[in-house]
């Protein structure tokens, strides 16, 4: 069976909400690609990034539920703002769902955390 197929249309809307929820919190754009990966999973999600539709403002989730499998990788102008260690604590709390048995809560929260490290810094101004 391919890896997406035992999502249930709940869950598809879930995931579908999180990466919108998540381009609203941050001025990039989010994907998620459940499947096997082709070869190598790092060298498939990177190529599964470049083609993308803007690669720079990009963040890419690779989830292969059957080898057990994470890649999350993100464009330049997303790494200015997404240190690696921020990609990685998301990566972490994913994989930690995803032991739990919970899959979709695990690329929700993986997400949501992501896009919260993406989002633009808070300006105070003050007017004194």
């Amino acid at each position: 069976m391919p890896a997406g197929e035992f999502l249930t249309p709940t869950d598809r809307r879930a995931i579908g909400r999180a990466v919108r929820n998540a381009e609203a919190q941050a001025p990039f754009e989010f994907s998620v690609c459940i499947s096997e990966a082709a070869g190598d999973p790092r060298l498939h999600a990177e190529e599964l990034h470049a083609r993308l539709g803007s690669p720079a403002r990009s963040v890419l989730l690779l989830v292969d539920p059957v080898a057990r499998q994470l890649e999350i990788v993100t464009g330049t102008e997303v790494q200015r703002r997404v240190a690696d260690s921020e990609t990685a604590l998301a990566a972490l709390a994913m994989q930690t769902s995803f032991a739990a048995g919970d899959f979709v809560g695990g690329i929700t929260q993986g997400l949501q955390q992501l896009a919260e490290h993406a989002r633009a810094p808070r300006t105070l101004h003050s007017d004194r």
